[in-house]
């Protein structure tokens, strides 16, 4: 009797094997499920800052005279493109299931062409060019073509850069005028350059020191005028002064667009993996 009972249990621990198998299975597919929805919530709020970069780009107020430039437009169209890659990042994580690879070729696209806008900006990128807008090299082509740089001393002039500094000037001493933080402007154009030695009377108004050898030979304190439609507006030092403040926005928003698309092709490859995973668990 006792040897007739003895085969029941092994025939039962055979018949647990296919369900412990079958529970492990699932469990590894509910586990890969929870990874995928994490990084779909991820790249989704990943995906939020750029929608609100949109909204800084469209109504953030442009610089003085940047309209010379035609940055305007250009914001506009980096606006509508971004839109175009907060809709195509998001799209593609309802194709994940149904046709991932697809999905994952559509969002690196447009993500690696806004990594590559974004290095051409901050002037990172071996492919910038001065036909590039809004790229270091592109400003500079632009500054030293002088019909261009006409225009933009005489909008400098016009929006009383100057002016205002030396309004706000007016009580300021010579020791307290050195310490006020100048913008790059105001310290490109309305004063001379600190290599001319020049003597302090007011923000715009400096005597230059015939005895002072150090600064011969040097262009700006040759440029330089005490007459306030010319003060240092012909000066290297203003052209500079000028591309740095313009350059300050645009190389800003070209760390933002190489950052973000890091992320989100770092988010999305890992989705890509996860989804085939998980496709595999379930098949």
């Amino acid at each position: 009797m006792a040897d007739e009972a003895n085969p029941t249990p092994m025939a039962d621990t055979e018949d647990n094997k296919p369900a412990q198998g079958s529970k492990k299975n699932i469990f590894k597919l509910l586990r890969v499920k929870h990874v995928t929805s994490i990084l779909s919530l991820g790249s989704f709020i990943l995906s939020l800052p750029i929608l609100a970069s949109v909204t800084w780009l469209l109504y953030m107020k442009s610089y003085d005279c940047e309209w010379l430039f035609k940055l305007p437009r250009l914001q506009i169209a980096i606006s509508i493109g971004l839109i175009f890659v907060f809709l195509i990042c998001n799209a593609a994580l309802f194709l994940r299931t149904r046709l991932p690879m697809v999905g994952i070729i559509v969002v690196i696209v447009p993500l690696t062409l806004m990594f590559t806008v974004g290095l051409a900006l901050i002037g990172a990128n071996s492919l910038e060019s001065r036909k590039i807008p809004a790229t270091p090299l592109w400003f500079e082509m632009k500054v030293d073509d002088e019909s261009i740089w006409n225009n933009i001393k005489g909008c400098i002039y016009g929006v009383h850069v100057c002016q205002d500094l030396a309004a706000s000037s007016v009580p300021v001493n010579s020791y307290d005028f050195d310490k006020k933080k100048l913008s790059s402007v105001e310290s490109g154009c309305c004063i001379p350059p600190e290599e001319c030695h020049m003597q302090y009377v007011n923000a715009t108004f400096w005597q230059k020191n015939d005895n002072d050898t150090d600064s011969w030979g040097n262009g700006d304190c040759d440029a330089w005028n005490n007459e306030r439609d010319v003060l240092c507006y012909n000066c290297r030092s203003c052209k500079e002064g000028y591309i740095k403040a313009l350059q300050s926005k645009w190389s800003k928003l070209g760390i933002f667009l190489v950052s973000m698309a890091v992320f989100l092709m770092a988010c999305h490859m890992a989705l890509f993996l996860a989804t085939m995973w998980e496709l595999h668990c379930t098949s």
